[in-house]
C-alpha cells in the first residue's frame, strides 16, 4: 500500500506539469518545446519527492513499526545506511536537473520545497515540525497548493514559451481549490497512524481530536470546496465550460459523500483506502481545472 501512494504521488507531479496546458494559446504549443519544459519539471518534482518520502521515513523508523511496519526501512529491508545514500542522491540529482534546466520559477519550487520537507521531517532543535499540527497542515498546503502550482506556471510561461506571466482564472481557481485539498490530505493522513502518533509525541489533529471528528472535517472541507466549484462554474459565461464544470463537482461531490457514509471508522484498512480514493479525486479535478473559464 505505501508503494502504492508513493507511485501515486509521483503520478501526481506529472498531472500538475502536464496541466501546464491550460496556459497553451494554440495547437501549435504542442510542440517538442512544451513536452520537454514538461518533462524537466517531472523528472526534477520526482527526484526531489523522493528525496521528502525518503527522509521521512528515516525520520520516522520507530514510529513506522508501531505504524507501518511493513516499510523497508522499519522492516529492516533496507539499512539506514542505504536510505541516506538513495535520499542524498535523489536530492543531489533533483536540484542538479534543476541548475542545468535554467528555469529559475522550477529551481527555487525544489529549492523551498527541500526546506520544507526537511523542516517538516528531520528530528533537530526547531525542526521536525510535523509535531505540530497547525504548522505540518501549512507546510504541506505551501508546497502542494501553491507552490508547485505557480512554480509550474511560471515555469512553462516564462522559461518554455518565454512569455509574460499573466495569472489566469483556472490558476487562480485551482490554487484556491488545491488548499482545500491540501488541507485535508494533510489532516487526513494521520488518521490511520493514530496509534504511533501517541507514543512518539506526534500531536496531530487525530490525537487531539479523534479519528471520528477529523474525519468528518476533512469530508467538510472537501464538500465545501466542491460547492464553491460549482458556483465558480455556475458564474462562467461559456456554456460549455459551465455545464461540464457544475456538473462534474456535482457528481464528485455526490460520490465523497456516499462513499464517506460506507467507511468503517474502526478498521485501519477501510480508512487508508479511503485516503486513497481521496487522492484520486485530487488528480480528477486536473481534468476539470483547466475547463474553468
Amino acid at each position: 500500500m505505501e508503494l502504492y501512494q508513493k507511485c501515486h504521488r509521483c503520478f501526481l507531479q506529472v498531472f500538475k506539469a502536464a496541466h501546464s496546458y491550460r496556459h497553451i494559446e494554440n495547437l501549435s504549443d504542442f510542440s517538442p518545446l512544451f513536452f520537454t519544459g514538461v518533462l524537466e519539471a517531472v523528472v526534477a518534482a520526482l527526484f526531489m519527492n523522493i528525496y521528502i518520502v525518503g527522509l521521512n521515513q528515516l525520520s520516522d523508523i520507530d514510529i513506522d513499526k508501531v505504524n507501518k511496519p511493513y516499510l523497508p526501512l522499519a522492516s529492516g529491508e533496507y539499512s539506514v545506511g542505504t536510505g541516506i545514500m538513495i535520499v542524498t542522491s535523489f536530492l543531489l540529482l533533483s536540484f542538479w536537473l534543476g541548475w542545468v534546466v535554467g528555469s529559475w520559477p522550477l529551481f527555487w519550487a525544489l529549492f523551498i520545497s527541500f526546506v520544507l520537507g526537511t523542516a517538516y521531517s528531520i528530528n533537530l532543535p526547531l525542526l521536525r515540525w510535523k509535531r505540530s499540527a497547525v504548522v505540518a497542515a501549512m507546510c504541506i498546503l505551501a508546497v502542494r497548493a501553491v507552490i508547485v502550482q505557480l512554480a509550474f506556471f511560471l515555469h512553462m510561461q516564462i522559461h518554455v514559451y518565454k512569455r509574460p506571466a499573466a495569472f489566469s482564472r483556472p490558476l487562480i481557481f485551482a490554487t484556491a481549490f488545491m488548499s482545500f485539498f491540501s488541507v485535508v490530505i494533510a489532516l487526513f493522513k494521520d488518521i490511520p497512524d493514530i496509534d504511533g502518533d501517541k507514543i512518539f509525541g506526534i500531536r496531530s489533529f487525530t490525537v487531539r481530536l479523534g479519528q471520528k471528528r477529523v474525519f468528518w472535517i476533512c469530508i467538510s472541507l472537501l464538500e465545501m470546496a466542491y460547492s464553491v466549484a460549482v458556483l465558480v462554474g455556475a458564474s462562467s459565461s461559456f456554456l460549455m465550460s459551465k455545464c461540464i464544470t457544475v456538473l462534474g463537482h456535482a457528481i464528485l461531490a455526490s460520490i465523497l459523500w456516499n462513499r464517506a457514509k460506507s467507511v468503517d471508522l474502526n478498521s485501519k484498512a477501510a480508512i487508508t483506502t479511503f485516503y486513497m480514493f481521496i487522492w484520486k479525486l485530487f488528480y480528477a479535478e486536473y481534468l476539470l481545472i483547466p475547463l474553468v473559464r
